[in-house]
């Protein structure tokens, strides 16, 4: 028999619905917990950012269009595909990239998938929950609705990097909203992996956009995109955090996780349909009663 070589994958990022190479033609190196070179990962740049930016802005309508139930429908999907490819997200990605031991990545890959569940069905309750009819002296009916913000800009964090990444993301996205996510520069395969679960999820092109690369470069931009309408700072560091959030003050854009307390919160409150909250707008409408 003939031998051959292996194909190896080329890790790209998501933006759009496709997998795409840096404007910029750089990547650096990724390495596993055991110091090996797992793979090359795409470096992005500030052109990347706001190329995601632009595909999340032209996703968002649509998305916010679509009735609560289709976008349960497309997160349970999510968590289908997730299932299929356990071995994968375990062996591949977190046991390799993360140094988990077996046990551990079976165990995170599982919340993770939970997690998408969840979500999804709270994609056509948390409006009724966070809600409501209010007392109003006067002939009126009073009633708050909550509404998608718009585009979220997400800096994933490095540790562990799948069940925080999927407990930012599911929040954001079942409202209505999309997303530009800053993977883990330290695990950009989780992301990455994870992308290609969305793309075969019904996951419509923009939704949903991942940026890989150095955290300290693309979080500035990104933060002070003017087309950026909410923040979750949770993945970044103090430092990067406030300097983020000092972006996002030129354009009033609403920060949420910057602080260390507000990162304990955020963590401890993963699965709450608050955090669904958090990036939603609040309308309030007035009808007169009566003739």
């Amino acid at each position: 028999m003939s031998s051959r070589l292996s194909v190896n994958k080329t890790y790209k990022q998501f933006v759009g619905g496709a997998f795409e190479r840096s404007e910029s033609g750089r990547s650096y190196p990724v390495s596993g917990a055991g110091g090996q070179l797992l793979a090359h990962a795409v470096q992005g740049s500030r052109k990347d950012v706001r190329d995601g930016v632009a595909a999340a802005r032209s996703a968002q309508t649509g998305w916010a269009a679509r009735t609560a139930y289709n976008r349960a429908q497309i997160l349970y999907r999510v968590a289908e595909v997730m299932e299929s490819r356990r071995d994968e997200f375990c062996a591949e990605v977190l046991r390799a990239g993360d140094g988990q031991s077996e046990e551990a990545a079976a165990k995170e890959v599982a919340g993770a998938i939970d997690r998408w569940v969840w979500y999804a069905g709270w994609a056509d309750k948390f409006a009724t929950v966070l809600g409501g009819a209010n007392p109003v002296a006067g002939p009126y009916f009073n009633l708050s609705v909550p509404e998608p913000t718009g585009v979220v800009g997400i800096v994933a964090a490095d540790e562990p990097p799948l069940i925080p990444l999927v407990s930012r993301l599911a929040p954001v996205i079942v409202s209505g909203n999309t997303a530009v996510v800053l993977a883990s520069e330290r695990c950009p395969l989780v992301a990455i992996t994870l992308a290609e679960t969305l793309a075969l999820s019904d996951v419509p092109g923009g939704v949903v956009n991942i940026i890989t690369g150095r955290r300290d470069e693309l979080a500035p931009p990104l933060a002070g995109h003017g087309a950026v309408d909410a923040l979750d700072l949770s993945g970044c560091g103090p430092d990067l955090g406030a300097d983020a959030a000092r972006q996002a003050a030129a354009t009033i854009t609403r920060v949420v996780s910057a602080s260390a307390a507000e990162r304990q919160w955020a963590e401890e409150a993963a699965q709450s349909p608050y955090l669904i909250d958090a990036f939603c707008e609040t309308k309030t409408v007035w009808h007169p009663k009566g003739r």
